[in-house]
């Protein structure tokens, strides 16, 4: 096979072969394909396109490029993924509380990409947390307690754990077809018997309008029901940071006050709805929505998803203490620096663009401008005003956090993009769009 042709037929706007993209992914799995070809490649389906036919033979060829899971010994199994948004901590809170409703979750998850938040990396902010569990470990945990979430091992989609990091410094992230088979090669390996998708849709998603997210979503259906997986999708706005927080210590705090019966209205509502979906596709009951809300309802209220989440942590090497100590996970140190952002008039607050808070959030330390950067936990931005909150003139809007003094000046830069004070009110978008 010569890869360079390849890349020049994709360049030009032609469609592969199931069969040419099969042995593009095997040679980057084996080496013999380096990675600035596939860069050049992602770049020309990036700017071209990918077909339904080559994202199905794209996913196919992931999913064989290592093992399966197999959890066939275990009953209503069920994962979720979201396409990424600033502020989605949600799998920290879903997770715990499914598993406390009497089902299984066992989760491939990613980290940062782009401007949006990483599981693992939120989860690395607990003491001792591990997420580099096997595949032996992942099963043996999720069949003794109910939930386990690690990264891909070296097993499990190798070339889509390859495919990742690139994409994210190359500005290839979002393009509806590579992320339909990196989101579906996991899940079809993964090994669940259902999936919910999370769409996001807004300026701080991958997917601006709604019209391209429920391409994005169809596509993703159509992948897990022709694979065998019962999948649903929903879409859910990105217009406004989701919760009050990001960045990983910060977000881990948040979903435990979630867990706690608490937390902002926003973060509990959506995970209700994923929770609700999540019982309903894990139990095979998908008439039933009301009784699924009112258990998802439970279980953030009830004490039992925090129990489980204690006892998720502790299972993964992890320090649990932090849920009912005063000394937080994000606490300020001698090492952390903070600036507050202010409102220069009054008015209302108006989100204008997301992406650039995330962004904020990246300059500041709790994500990655290169893939081998690394994290600052305690790094993030506490949001004091939403949109659509009334504000005068030198009210704080938000409170930016980074372990170098010099990364705030860049952080302030970025929000005074990202925010403008209307004089006239600000109507809140819909979260849950359908």
């Amino acid at each position: 096979m010569n890869t360079v042709t390849l890349i020049e037929k994709k360049r030009d706007g032609h469609e592969l072969t199931a069969f040419e993209i099969a042995e593009l992914i095997k040679g980057f799995t084996d080496g013999s394909v380096p990675d600035y070809q596939i860069s050049a490649w992602l770049m020309a389906a990036f700017i071209n396109g990918l077909t339904d036919a080559e994202t199905i033979a794209l996913t196919g060829a992931l999913v064989e490029s290592g093992a399966r899971i197999d959890l066939g010994g275990l009953t209503g199994v069920v994962d979720k993924h979201s396409t990424g948004g600033v502020g989605d901590k949600t799998t920290l809170i879903i997770a715990p509380a499914v598993a406390a409703a009497g089902l299984t979750v066992a989760k491939l998850s990613g980290r940062g990409l782009g401007h949006t938040g990483g599981t693992l990396d939120k989860l690395e902010a607990i003491p001792g947390m591990r997420t580099d569990l096997s595949v032996e470990q992942l099963v043996k945990q999720a069949s003794s307690i109910g939930v386990a979430v690690g990264g891909q091992t070296t097993d499990i989609v190798p070339a889509d754990k390859k495919l990742y990091a690139l994409r994210d410094v190359t500005g290839t992230v979002a393009q509806a077809g590579l992320i339909a088979a990196s989101v579906m090669s996991k899940k079809i390996a993964g090994g669940a018997n259902g999936v919910i998708l999370d769409i996001k849709v807004g300026s701080g998603a991958f997917l601006k309008d709604v019209s391209s997210a429920r391409v994005l979503a169809d596509l993703m259906v159509s992948i897990g029901v022709a694979s065998g997986v019962h999948t649903r999708a929903m879409l859910s706005s990105m217009d406004d940071v989701l919760g009050n927080t990001v960045g990983n210590a910060l977000e881990v705090e948040e979903a435990v006050e979630v867990l706690k019966g608490g937390g902002p209205a926003d973060l509990r509502e959506l995970c209700v709805e994923l929770i609700a979906n999540m019982i309903s596709v894990g139990s095979g009951d998908l008439s039933n929505s009301v009784s699924a809300r009112e258990t998802a309802t439970r279980v953030l209220d009830d004490g039992s998803g925090l129990a489980k989440f204690a006892e998720w942590v502790e299972a993964q090497g992890g320090d649990s203490a932090f849920i009912d100590s005063e000394q937080r996970l994000a606490s300020p140190s001698e090492q952390t620096h903070a600036v507050t952002f202010k409102s220069d008039a009054s008015g209302y607050v108006d989100v204008i663009d997301v992406e650039a808070i995330g962004k904020a959030s990246v300059s500041l330390g709790a994500g990655r401008a290169r893939k081998e950067d690394r994290i600052d936990h305690r790094a993030g931005i506490k949001v004091h005003k939403k949109m659509g909150d009334r504000v005068e003139a030198g009210d704080e809007i938000a409170t930016l956090i980074a372990g170098k003094e010099g990364a705030l000046e860049l952080g302030l830069k970025l929000l005074s993009s990202a925010y403008r004070v209307s004089s006239t009110p600000v109507e809140k978008h819909q979260l849950i769009i359908s």
